[in-house]
């Protein structure tokens, strides 16, 4: 049997920076979540829904990489 691709790997940015990137099965809501540190901020999907455990490699791995701009 195999995982049912639901989650999404997204950048939240502002303008062209990335301020987070992460995992979500919610864009909608985790958008609105990062608004509130980040009203100016947008959601950006990267690359197709994935399985769960690939979203969290990717997250691992990224969350290296990211430094966040400040409020």
């Amino acid at each position: 049997m195999s995982e049912t691709r639901d989650w999404k790997k997204y950048d939240f940015k502002i303008g062209n920076k990335i301020a987070h990137s992460g995992i979500t099965q919610d864009l909608d809501r985790r958008e609105q979540e990062h608004q509130r540190r980040w009203p100016n901020g947008h959601i950006k999907q990267v690359g197709r829904a994935t399985t769960e455990d690939a979203a969290r490699d990717w997250e691992e791995t990224k969350q290296k990489t990211i430094t966040p701009p400040r409020k």
